[in-house]
């Protein structure tokens, strides 16, 4: 590609504030990033957050990477989900595809990267978020079950243990990378601008 690949920015609830490593990519990337802009974000509503991924993804110039934190990763897995229907009433994978390529249905993204995923049932999960629920399956053989993806799980997450973000990625069908204890992979882990991850995140692109 003659230029990096857009990406959109999906934090979680109350937005990344700009010490977070997401604010913190989205200024190095410049006008290659776009964050959602939700008009729920200390209330979050699964709907209004899954039109807002569908708006910004459909204002990227190309096939854009999903770059999730925490109940950003809830919303993404939503709407891969809510997408799924759609792209399975195609025939084929062909027409499925040009399905996309219109942009009608089905997720026009070329990958998502997913970090620390919190736990619904867990019990530091804030209430005003209770209407997100755990990822739930992708059929397969739909648009959004060929999105690549990447779960990044940290080993002390305070909202999720790890056992169950791997159960996550296998209901989601994204490969796992694990980094070791990350807390919330957030500004109070002492992450900063996680060097590390933006690493994680390029080798991810160049599979792209």
């Amino acid at each position: 590609m003659s230029r990096p690949r857009p990406w959109v920015i999906v934090p979680g609830i109350w937005n990344s504030d700009a010490e977070h490593w997401q604010s913190q990519w989205q200024r190095e990337r410049g006008d290659d990033a776009v964050r959602i802009a939700p008009a729920s974000w200390g209330e979050p509503d699964p709907g209004d957050w899954r039109d807002a991924i569908s708006r910004a993804v459909a204002s990227c110039a190309e096939s854009p990477v999903l770059v999730a934190h925490s109940l950003g990763v809830l919303a993404v897995a939503d709407w891969l989900a809510a997408a799924a229907p759609a792209a399975a009433d195609a025939a084929d994978a062909a027409a499925a595809d040009a399905v996309d390529a219109a942009g009608a249905a089905g997720p026009a993204v070329a990958g998502a990267f997913l970090v620390a995923p919190p736990d619904p049932s867990a019990p530091g999960f804030p209430a005003a978020a209770s209407g997100f629920a755990v990822p739930r399956p992708i059929p397969a053989g739909t648009a959004a079950a060929r999105v690549p993806t990447r779960l990044v799980v940290s080993d002390d997450d305070p909202y999720c243990t790890a056992d169950r973000a791997l159960a996550f990625a296998e209901t989601m069908g994204a490969a796992v990378l694990r980094v070791g204890p990350l807390g919330h992979v957030n500004v109070a882990s002492g992450v900063g601008a996680w060097p590390a991850g933006r690493e994680l995140l390029g080798a991810f692109e160049q599979t792209l």
